[in-house]
C-alpha cells in the first residue's frame, strides 16, 4: 500500500501526466454517442474528457465543478448533482449528492481512481468512493479512465471489486493490464 499522499488541488492534479490523459479521453469520447445521459465523476482525467464531448448532444450528470464550466456554453445538457461543496476537490458529495443520483439512470459512467490492482479499486477517501459507487450503481456501463501510474497501484481505501467496472481506457502496457483482461474487464489502450 503506497503511504497517504497529501491533498493535492484539483487544479495540480489536473496538470499532471496532461498529454496521457488526453489521449484517455480522446479514446473515450469515441464511446460517446448523440443521447447518451453520462455520469462524470470529479477525477482529473473524466475533467480532461469534456473538450472531447462538447459538440455532442448528450445530457452530463455530474458533482464536478470544472465538468461543468468546462461544457457550459456547449451542446452538452448538464444536471449538477447538489450537496456539500469540497473546495479542494472543486466538487460536491454526502448523503444529498447520493440521494440526487439514485434518480437518474445513465448510459455510461466515466469514473477515476487513486488505484486498481487485482484487489479492486482504491480511493483516497470515503466520500470520493461513496460516488464512485453511486455513480456505478445507476450506470449501464462502467469506464475507468486512468493513466498507467494508477494500474497497479493500492492506497487508502479499497472500496469495490473490479467487477464494479466494465472498460478500463488507459496508457497501460498490455503486460500491466494483464490482470484485467484475467477479471474479464474490458481494456482499451491508447
Amino acid at each position: 500500500v503506497d503511504d497517504m499522499a497529501p491533498v493535492v488541488s484539483f487544479a495540480n492534479k489536473a496538470a499532471v501526466k496532461l498529454a496521457a490523459k488526453e489521449a484517455i479521453c480522446r479514446r473515450a469520447a469515441e464511446e460517446v454517442k448523440d443521447g447518451d445521459i453520462l455520469f462524470m465523476d470529479c477525477g482529473s482525467t473524466v475533467f480532461h474528457l469534456c473538450a472531447f464531448i462538447r459538440n455532442k448532444q448528450i445530457q452530463v450528470i455530474t458533482n464536478s465543478m470544472p465538468v461543468v464550466y468546462a461544457l457550459q456554453n456547449s451542446r452538452v445538457a448538464l444536471n449538477i448533482i447538489g450537496g456539500e461543496y469540497d473546495m479542494e476537490r472543486q466538487a460536491v458529495h454526502g448523503k444529498m449528492a447520493e440521494q440526487h443520483i439514485q434518480k437518474y439512470r445513465a448510459t455510461m459512467a466515466f469514473l477515476g481512481v487513486d488505484g486498481i490492482s487485482p484487489k479492486g479499486l482504491f480511493a483516497g477517501s470515503e466520500k470520493e468512493a461513496t460516488m464512485s459507487l453511486s455513480l456505478a450503481a445507476q450506470s449501464k456501463r462502467n469506464y475507468l479512465l486512468c493513466d498507467a501510474s494508477k494500474i497497479g497501484r493500492e492506497t487508502y481505501l479499497n472500496f469495490a471489486r473490479l467487477g464494479l467496472i466494465n472498460t478500463v481506457i488507459t496508457d497501460a502496457t498490455a503486460a500491466e493490464c494483464r490482470f484485467l483482461k484475467k477479471a474479464g474487464v474490458r481494456v482499451l489502450p491508447v
